[in-house]
């Protein structure tokens, strides 16, 4: 039985599209239009109608698509962008935490120097973060 043209190019288009993905990474989105392609391909054996085609090839690369984003993991950045200037709202004792307006938002602050307090309405520079807890470091220290 020779195979139709429908499902060369389905075929075609899959392949291509996966290939894509190795050489332009566009997380996953190709991958997931190729393999849907590939299905479509497959599927288009027994389902002759184009729009049925491209009616299926859609909703596969969309839950797809779902499913690939779903499972990939959540980068959580250790790092909050170097020296961002905050301002303290309460007493930062040593070694303890008080709390910053960083951003727009209140935030649990801690110095990176343990033996160092700061006081409330100091201006601070983040340099990491640690779970929700941002590490600050006055602005006095870095001029001394």
């Amino acid at each position: 039985m020779p195979i139709n043209l429908p499902v060369l190019l389905w075929l075609l288009a899959g392949v291509v599209l996966c290939i894509m993905e190795f050489t332009l990474p566009t997380a996953f989105l190709e991958f997931t239009m190729g393999l849907s392609a590939i299905l479509v391909g497959i599927l288009a054996l027994v389902v002759p109608s184009f729009g049925v085609q491209v009616a299926v090839w859609l909703l596969l690369s969309v839950v797809f698509l779902v499913l690939a984003r779903r499972l990939m993991p959540k980068a959580v950045p250790a790092m909050i962008r170097d020296s961002q200037e905050a301002r303290t709202l309460t007493a930062i004792p040593a070694g303890k935490t008080g709390r910053v307006i960083y951003e727009g938002a209140s935030w649990q602050a801690r110095c990176d120097d343990d033996q160092v307090a700061i006081a409330p309405e100091e201006l601070v520079y983040v340099v990491s973060r640690r779970g929700n807890t941002l590490v600050v470091v006055p602005e006095r220290l870095l001029h001394s």
